[in-house]
Parts: structure tokens; sequence; C-alpha cells
């Protein structure tokens, strides 16, 4: 079979790519293989950005194109002022505003209770540790998100396998409240930012803290367990 190399460049399929991560040499190994990425049917246009501010900005920029696929990092430096700290909130922004959108979250996490919290949470059409990543895990991926297929990578598949009589899991309201926690806030003042009372707030810390087995009252404890398991 031939073909006729000028039609057909006029036919390619237009997708619009969005890659979000603070590692400049990983954002043009996605770039590498997308634009690799069966060449004589898709057009790409790529979009990128380094941190959660300039991910929001493209993101809410009225000039930006609705987007097709997204790679999101989950751990870059944050965006207080729109309370944006990690690519699961970017994946949420984005999902808000373009719902057909298919999000690639990329993290460098390996806590079954982090993992399952992120596909409860994002539903993300794929997750790749990043431990995982080669150029041909990246092709695959993208291949199969591409044609409408989840493609967890191996190390997740594995995790999501094991035992989880002991998995734990928190909402996003448990999430803000460590989250204003590391930031010093107090209880009462927290209620500023949670839409829920006060008596909600202690209840949640204080069954956070039975979930991570903390033996005493320490905030400062709770934070360092729920930090080392990827909770914030």
């Amino acid at each position: 079979m031939t073909f006729d190399l000028t039609d057909s460049a006029s036919q390619l399929v237009k997708r619009n790519i969005l890659i979000v991560d603070d590692h400049p040499f990983i954002i043009e190994g996605y770039k590498n293989a997308i634009t690799r990425y069966n060449a004589q049917q898709y057009e790409f246009s790529i979009f990128q950005a380094h941190d959660c501010k300039s991910g929001y900005e493209i993101i809410t920029d009225q000039n930006s194109p609705q987007f097709d696929i997204a790679f999101l990092d989950i751990s870059m430096p944050p965006y207080e002022e729109r309370e944006i700290f990690s690519g699961e909130d970017l994946a949420k922004l984005l999902l808000n505003r373009m719902p057909s959108c298919k999000i690639i979250l990329l993290t460098m996490y390996t806590e079954l209770l982090k993992i399952k919290t992120i596909i409860r949470t994002i539903q993300p059409n794929g997750l790749v540790i990043k431990n995982d990543l080669t150029f041909d895990e990246l092709l695959l991926a993208f291949d199969k998100v591409m044609k409408n297929e989840k493609y967890y990578s191996q190390s997740v598949v594995k995790m999501l396998n094991q035992s989880t009589h002991n998995a734990i899991e928190i909402d996003q309201y448990d999430k803000q409240i460590l989250i204003h926690l590391s930031k010093g806030i107090s209880n009462q003042d927290m209620l500023q930012y949670i839409p829920i009372s006060l008596n909600a707030i202690e209840k949640r810390k204080k069954h956070l803290k039975e979930l991570l087995k903390i033996k005493n009252d320490s905030d400062d404890d709770l934070l360092k367990e729920a930090k080392s398991k990827g909770l914030f």
C-alpha cells in the first residue's frame, strides 16, 4: 500500500497535549515520544509548564485550546495562592474545565495508600510510577490512552494486587486539614478554608491519628507520618 503524502498531511488528526513537570529533561522525553507516535495519522500540538502555577495559567488561559491528553507530574512546586498543591489538584482543575481531557499522572510515590487515593479521587486514564518509566513504557501508556484504554504501569498493578486489608484512604477534607495543619493553622482558623464544622475537623484529626497509628496526640507526628505516606 502506498500513501499520497500531500493528501495525507491535510487529513492528519490534530491532538492538543499538555505536559506539566518540573524536570525539563523529562518534558523533552515526553515530547520526543509523542512526536514519534503514529506520525502518519496524528499531528500533535504540545504545550508545556514546569510547576503548578504555570500549569494553572495554561489551563485557565482563555486562549489555550481544549486539551485532549495531559501528562501531569504529581509532585511539583505548589501555587498556594490558588490552592493548587500538586498535579492532582491540576488534574481536578483540568477535568472541571475540560471534562473530555484524558489524564496521565506520573509519580515517584510507591505507597499503596497514595496510589489508591489517586485512583479513587482522580480516576486517571493512565498512572505511571516514574521508576517504571522508559521510552517504550511511555509510548505504551500513550498508545493505550489514545485508544481509550486505561494504563497502569507494572508497579501500580503490582501494588493493587497486594493485600489491601490494612490500606488507608482519606478524602479531600482530610487532605485539606493536613495541608492547613502543616502551615500552622489552628483548628478554629481552618473554618475559613474548609466547609465543615469545628467538631468535624477535630473528629477527623483524631481519626487520622488512629488510622496512622499515632500513639500520642502530637500533630507533628501526624504530619510526619502522613507526609511519609504521600497523603499531602
